[in-house]
C-alpha cells in the first residue's frame, strides 16, 4: 500500500496568496489537488491523506500538516502551489518543482520530483523554470520524500490564461498523479464494464428476454396448454405479448405460478 499525502498549500483567505485580480491561490491549488486525488484513486493499493483544510477556510499550520504526515507514516508528501512574483501583472512565466536543499535530504525526493516536474511542464504548456532546492518547512520537516510544485504564476499574463482553464488544472493534477504512479509502479484498477440495462416497459418491469430459443418454445407451450385447460381459459394476450417481445419478467413469473397451481408443469416436455 502506497500512502500519499496531498497538501493544497495555504488557505482561501491567506494574505498575499492571490492574483492581481484577487483570484485566490488556494482555488487553483485545490482544483489541482482534487484532480490529482481523483486520478490516484484509479490505481490499486493507494491511500491518500489530505493535510490542508479541504474547504480552504482555515490555513492549517505547516507544523500540523507535517506532523499529520509523519504520524501517518506516509511514503511521499506532495505540496501543490502556484507562484507569484510581485503581485503585479508581468510577462514572467513557468513551472518550478522544489525539493529540500539540505545535502542530507532524502535522495528519493529528487527522484520523485524528476518523475513529476516534466509531466507538469508538458501538461501546462508553459516554460520550464527547472527543478530547484529550497528550505521550505514541508520539505524540511517531513520524514518522507517530499516535493513542492509551483504550477505557474498567478501574476503572469502568460500563465493566468492557463490557470483560469480547468482543463489545464485537470491536466496538471493528473500529471502529478501519473508521475507518482510511475515512480511507485502503481497498477490501474481493472475497469468494470457495466452491462446494458434491458429496456423497460412503461409502467411495467423488465422485459422477458430468455437467451435460449428452447426456453421461449417451452414458454409458448405452457401458454397454449394454459389457454386450453378446462379449469378456465387463460387470455391469449400473454402469448401475443411474448410474440411481440413485450412480455415482462413479472408476467413470466405469474405464468409460472398459474402453471404450478394447475399442475401443468409435471407434463411439460
Amino acid at each position: 500500500m502506497v500512502k500519499i499525502v496531498i497538501d493544497a498549500g495555504h488557505g482561501f483567505n491567506t494574505p498575499g496568496k492571490r492574483s492581481p485580480d484577487d483570484e485566490r491561490e488556494w482555488t487553483f491549488n485545490n482544483k489541482v489537488a482534487l484532480y490529482a486525488i481523483a486520478k490516484l484513486q484509479t490505481y490499486k493499493d493507494v491511500e491518500i491523506l489530505r493535510v490542508d483544510d479541504p474547504t480552504g477556510q482555515t490555513d492549517v499550520p505547516l507544523t500540523t500538516r507535517t506532523n499529520l504526515a509523519n504520524e501517518w507514516q506516509a511514503d511521499v508528501y506532495a505540496s501543490i502551489h502556484h507562484n507569484a512574483l510581485n503581485g503585479k501583472w508581468g510577462q514572467h512565466s513557468g513551472i518550478e518543482t522544489y525539493t529540500m536543499d539540505n545535502p542530507t535530504a532524502n535522495p528519493k525526493s529528487i527522484e520523485i520530483a524528476g518523475a513529476i516536474h516534466p509531466r507538469v511542464v508538458m501538461a501546462m504548456g508553459i516554460s520550464n523554470r527547472g527543478m530547484k532546492r529550497a528550505n521550505f518547512h514541508v520539505l524540511r520537516e517531513s520524514a518522507m520524500p517530499a516535493f513542492l510544485t509551483e504550477g505557474g504564476f498567478m501574476d503572469s499574463t502568460v500563465d493566468i490564461t492557463k490557470l483560469r482553464d480547468d482543463n489545464y488544472l485537470k491536466a496538471q493534477g493528473e500529471a502529478i498523479a501519473e508521475g507518482l504512479a510511475v515512480y511507485f509502479k502503481l497498477q490501474l484498477k481493472p475497469i468494470v464494464k457495466e452491462l446494458p440495462l434491458v429496456p423497460q416497459q412503461k409502467g411495467g418491469g423488465q422485459l422477458y428476454q430468455p437467451s435460449m430459443q428452447t426456453i421461449i418454445n417451452s414458454t409458448i407451450d405452457v401458454l397454449i396448454r394454459l389457454e386450453n385447460k378446462q379449469e378456465g381459459a387463460l387470455s391469449s394476450i400473454w402469448r401475443e405479448k411474448l410474440a411481440q417481445g413485450t412480455l415482462t419478467d413479472s408476467d413470466a413469473i405469474g405464468i409460472l405460478f398459474i402453471a404450478l397451481d394447475r399442475g401443468l408443469l409435471g407434463d411439460v416436455k
